[in-house]
């Protein structure tokens, strides 16, 4: 069982980094793999919605950059963490932009992430964590994942880097965000989860 974490901060050692670390510490105790990607360090287009992806039924997206040697990467683990600092009460623009194109290129081949286990955490200064994790779990709802909670909102607190291990209580939600992702990756290779339907579209408008 492997899990992958996705740390959309341009730091790749700041306190998102070691704030998704705690999580798969949890992990990786209870004999799940883990990986963390920098994403945000890296240049991603935009989606451009031009369907490229349905039409190649491939996992790939059309657009020539790095976005397609992680997405790979990211659609054969057994689960994902998203993971992300808080840019105005918001997640990071280049983590938006990757998101984005990483659940429509998904959609597009039969939903890769359909009853997989994922989870997202954000690490914060002061405040806007609550509503950065709410849009991250937009991505994990939209995708029938299975999402894994623990005993506060998945949110720690510092001025980035490694200060964000003094937050002690944010620590142990991160902690426990790991041991019940392992958890439930455990009752989802025990079960027999339904097929993922054919997405069904319907336009509000039509002529």
């Amino acid at each position: 069982m492997k899990i992958i974490a996705i740390n959309g901060s341009p730091n790749e050692k700041g306190g998102t980094y070691h704030s998704l670390s705690q999580v798969c510490k949890a992990l990786e105790e209870n004999g799940v793999e883990t990986e963390i990607l920098h994403i945000g360090a890296h240049n991603f287009h935009g989606c451009k919605h031009c369907g490229g992806c349905f039409k190649a039924q491939n996992r790939a997206c059309v657009l020539k950059d790095d976005f397609n040697e992680f997405a790979a990467k990211i659609y054969d683990a057994d689960g994902i963490i998203l993971g992300s600092p808080v840019h105005f009460a918001g997640m990071s623009g280049m983590m938006k932009t990757f998101c984005d194109r990483l659940f429509y290129v998904s959609t597009a081949n039969g939903n890769q992430f359909y009853q997989k286990v994922g989870a997202a955490i954000t690490s914060v200064r002061r405040s806007g964590g609550v509503t950065t994790v709410d849009s991250l779990n937009h991505y994990l709802q939209y995708s029938g994942m299975m999402m894994a909670a623990s005993n506060y909102w998945n949110v720690v607190h510092g001025n980035g880097g490694e200060q964000v291990l003094r937050d002690v209580e944010g620590m142990q939600t991160m902690h426990m965000l790991g041991e019940q992702m392992a958890w439930m990756l455990r009752i989802s290779k025990e079960g027999n989860p339904p097929a993922a339907p054919k997405k069904v579209y319907m336009n509000f408008i039509r002529d």
